[in-house]
């Protein structure tokens, strides 16, 4: 998370880290921009301790700067927050659009090192990085967990259907893999012969222990996909074995996502803001354990909704130039995930909140598409989120408008 700088707090050096993996170098400067210390240290405790009480010898008032906010630097944050030090933000794309004004064509670590030093130093919009609370990490850690095997199922999937493809494309085109009773039968059955020896009775039964639901429908489909191709393709034998592993790679995947669902609502339950986020509707354990993964749950780290919205990107941003003007666009920066929790969530309300879906309508009426409609409305629940966590009260929805008598 992110907080300002207060005015106050004026430091007299300024210590810019360029993160690498394994190792990595910091430049110290003073209000002049002089380099008071360059130096490459390893990615280890040890030798950052050692550069930590280096650079407070030179003064305590320092503000720390880095390129990147998390993976390697996260060692470096950790301790820098342990020993209550300012840690600056700034992207790698603006440090490396900065670094084309300074001197010199020429990339090195001790450059932009230095870079982020004197961006820390001039500029006044810089937030400083807020650590997260210890449920916000783990849901993020879960979250991040879940999306990237998400990701791999979907791409288990694809490979199936494609070897399936190879050999039995009837079977592969009737079935909906998504689903885990399709996949399932193909850890059995592969191709067209043998379907059609076992028949859609001995089928239904194999289904049916393994409790598929609908298991007489997928029997049926099966077997009328094998009668479609009498054909053996070359390489039926090897590609069906593949077609198994591939299959049980999927169940796999599948099991995972369903123990880190687990996980997730248990850490998402034990956060003070658990009952508030879920009450607004469309807002379930997954979109709301998203949110706080990545807002930390802490509202005052933002200070107003309009910051909140531009974070997520829901607040548009100027661009005109010359005689174009009312030219809005979404903004570069803005986190991602923030924004697909916050839109998904939306599209849900459609559904179940009869506020959500006036709101919808309106937008609708004034010309809007089904995409800026549903921002305009994901911008406006955020707004009301934010005032709900402020305030620690749950989603009460509007009393219905009674005619007078």
């Amino acid at each position: 998370m992110y907080d300002k700088l207060t005015e106050g707090n004026v430091p007299e050096i300024w210590a810019g880290v360029d993160i690498g993996k394994t190792h990595h170098h910091c430049v110290v400067i003073n209000t002049q921009g002089e380099r008071l210390l360059s130096r490459r240290v390893q990615n280890d405790e040890t030798e950052l301790l050692e550069l930590i009480a280096d650079v407070l010898a030179i003064s305590n008032e320092v503000l720390w700067a880095v390129d990147l906010n998390h993976g390697g630097a996260a060692l470096l944050i950790g301790l820098l927050v342990s020993h209550g030090q300012p840690v600056a933000y700034l992207t790698g794309l603006a440090v490396h659009r900065a670094s084309g004004t300074y001197r010199g064509e020429g990339k090195t670590d001790a450059k932009d090192a230095f870079v982020i030093a004197d961006q820390a130093r001039v500029r006044r919009d810089v937030g400083l990085l807020r650590p997260g609370d210890e449920i916000a990490v783990d849901l993020r850690t879960l979250t991040t967990r879940r999306r990237d095997t998400v990701f791999d199922r979907t791409r288990q999937i694809n490979r199936l259907r494609a070897q399936l493809l190879e050999i039995f494309p009837a079977l592969e085109r009737a079935l909906e893999l998504t689903n885990q009773g399709p996949v399932l039968l193909l850890t059995g059955y592969q191709t067209p012969a043998a379907i059609r020896r076992a028949g859609a009775s001995r089928i239904e039964t194999w289904l049916k222990n393994r409790k598929v639901r609908g298991a007489a429908t997928l029997a049926k489909t099966a077997v009328e996909a094998a009668q479609a191709q009498q054909t053996a393709l070359p390489g039926e034998k090897l590609a069906a074995a593949m077609v198994v592993r591939l299959a049980k790679g999927v169940m796999a995947l599948d099991e995972e996502i369903a123990e880190l669902d687990a996980l997730i609502e248990d850490r998402f339950r034990e956060h003070p803001h658990a009952e508030v986020i879920r009450s607004l509707p469309g807002m379930g354990t997954k979109l709301g354990a998203e949110f706080i993964a990545t807002t930390g749950g802490d509202m005052d780290a933002f200070g107003s909704a309009d910051r909140l919205a531009g974070f997520a990107g829901l607040a548009p941003q100027p661009r005109d130039s010359g005689r174009v003007s009312g030219n809005l666009r979404r903004p570069r920066r803005y986190h991602r995930g923030l924004l697909r929790s916050m839109y998904l969530s939306a599209m849900v309300s459609l559904r179940c909140c009869p506020a959500s879906k006036a709101f919808y309508d309106r937008k609708r009426g004034e010309g809007k598409g089904h995409k800026q409609a549903v921002l305009a409305l994901a911008r406006r629940r955020l707004n009301v989120l934010w005032a709900m966590i402020r305030d620690g009260e749950c989603y009460q929805g509007s009393p219905p408008v009674t005619a007078a008598a």
